[in-house]
């Protein structure tokens, strides 16, 4: 199916509105030749709300299940091949309706082309994998074919810098030119390896992949892979299936067994003692320095702290550390020159060629510059520094807003209560400031639950647990709404729906406004 025939799901309009025009488009494959052209037209069709989310509901339900039940009722030629390719590239779900619905229909008489009878009716070929030595991507290339016929390759992009994620993901039909020409960049390129791997592994690897980047889906999945990745969603999904199981997600490169806390710390002593940190001026800032470029490897990276590369280290600069780690004036402008020092202590025993080496140094330093805008100190705020430690104990500077927002009021005397002295991070402190915040409603029938409430939001927001709660905060501060209805909000929903985590997370990433009449 072309793509000028997908529309947004998010469009107000009725659903049978939408479906009526997929199955209008769906008449396209009454004239298309082989079941791979079905089964990618198919694909495309549901990529078109892959990531996104419906108000009330899961849209995998309302617009995939809603689109096979309309498609039943329609009982066209064109209905029944859209069912059968639904059956199997659809969710579970999906396509238990769909097989369900089409043998109906066919037990009607209702005409399906030739091919019809071969979708997803393919066998591996074989699978290899492209990787580059720093460890950073690999991008996996399976092969199938239809009785030996129409033999084609899917290829998807796995990301290790963004968690292991499928970022890209796209299908050739000329697999021996493919195959040909990925060989021989890796023959040319010493920063490329080009290998045939089992097909298990294959299927354990993407699998992982593709489960990572699902966890995304609704919030950042959208913007995080490729354009095309939607399109090939499903297709990917099911071709996975015909792939053998039976083995464990083969490790990334340069994995090690996990590393504790000792095994951390005595990791840091070794390289600070190294030729390659001998030049670092400030011993206590290049140790504080370690111990995150460190941690980064290891929480962040599956557990790879020795592995270095020009993403990896533009990443850790640009993106990780100025959303995470709050950093004295000293580490801000030691880490540098310890991630400089660092790539050259770890890049040899990792086995990185001396070009690999010498490319992320020059990463490095060219992001430098850039680290010193990207990094926003919040002494640049007007904050002063021990109101920020009291926010930020364990340092995470990615907290700061949503905590500054849980407990505006921590300066000053209210009474006896000296409030500068008081730690929001301790259970018996917060509450004496939740009070103090509520100061004006001290006459209030229901306070003492009221209170309990507005305890039980700073402490989630507070250890940030579920993420969609501040997100939720967030937009509607930006609409302009006063901070006190918007926590009003957050609990209504929170004592609604009560202990079930995947039901809140969705509440919360549905609120776009505050009702004229906020809630308590």
């Amino acid at each position: 199916m072309s793509r000028r025939h997908r529309r947004d799901p998010r469009e107000t309009r009725p659903p049978d509105d939408v479906f009526a025009e997929m199955l209008l488009a769906a008449r396209e494959l009454l004239a298309v030749r082989t079941p791979l052209d079905a089964e990618l037209m198919v694909s495309d069709m549901l990529g078109a709300w892959w990531g996104r989310r419906l108000r009330g509901g899961d849209v995998e339900q309302i617009l995939g299940e809603g689109l096979v039940d309309y498609a039943a009722k329609a009982g066209t030629p064109a209905a029944l091949t859209l069912l059968v390719s639904v059956a199997y590239l659809g969710t579970a779900r999906q396509a238990a309706k769909a097989e369900g619905a089409a043998l109906a229909l066919m037990e009607s008489d209702v005409a399906r082309p030739q091919w019809a009878d071969r979708v997803g009716a393919v066998k591996p070929a074989g699978c290899y994998v492209s990787r580059d030595v720093y460890g950073d991507q690999d991008t996996v290339v399976c092969t199938f074919a239809y009785n030996g016929q129409d033999t084609h390759a899917l290829v998807l992009v796995v990301d290790y810098n963004m968690g292991g994620m499928a970022r890209d993901a796209w299908v050739s039909s000329q697999v021996d030119k493919l195959i040909e020409q990925a060989g021989q960049e890796a023959a040319g390129n010493p920063l490329l390896r080009f290998e045939e791997i089992e097909p298990q592994q294959a299927r354990a690897l993407l699998e992982f992949a593709m489960k990572a980047t699902d966890a995304a889906q609704g919030r950042k999945a959208p913007k995080l892979v490729s354009d095309s990745y939607s399109a090939y969603h499903a297709f990917a999904r099911a071709r996975l299936k015909a792939l053998p199981p039976g083995r464990m997600r083969p490790e990334p490169a340069h994995t090690e067994a996990p590393y504790s806390k000792d095994r951390r710390a005595m990791l840091a002593a070794e390289f600070l003692a190294s030729d390659a940190a001998e030049n670092l001026s400030d011993p206590s800032a290049a140790s504080r320095c370690t111990d995150h470029i460190i941690d980064y490897g290891c929480d962040q990276d599956f557990g790879r702290p020795m592995r270095v590369s020009p993403t990896k280290c533009e990443t850790f600069l640009l993106d990780w550390l100025p959303r995470k780690v709050l950093l004295s004036h000293a580490e801000q402008d030691a880490m540098p020159h310890v991630l400089s020092a660092w790539v050259r202590f770890a890049g040899p025993r990792i086995g990185l060629p001396d070009q690999g080496v010498r490319a992320t140094l020059d990463a490095v330093w060219e992001a430098t510059a850039r680290f010193t805008e990207a990094y926003r100190d919040p002494a640049t705020f007007g904050l002063d520094p021990s109101l920020v430690r009291r926010l930020l104990p364990d340092g995470d500077l990615s907290a700061l807003a949503r905590r500054a927002f849980a407990f505006p009021i921590l300066r000053g005397r209210r009474g006896s209560t000296d409030l500068d002295l008081l730690n929001p991070g301790d259970e018996a402190d917060r509450r004496i400031l939740l009070e103090i915040d509520h100061a004006d409603e001290l006459s209030r029938p229901d306070l003492e639950e009221h209170l309990a409430w507005h305890e039980e939001i700073a402490r989630r927001l507070w250890v940030g647990d579920p993420p969609q709660l501040w997100e939720a905060a967030e937009r509607l501060i930006d609409l302009g709404h006063d901070r006190h209805d918007v926590l009003h909000v957050l609990i209504e929903i929170a004592e609604r729906i009560g202990d079930h985590p995947d039901e809140l997370a969705a509440a919360l990433d549905d609120i776009a406004d505050i009702p004229d009449e906020p809630p308590l």
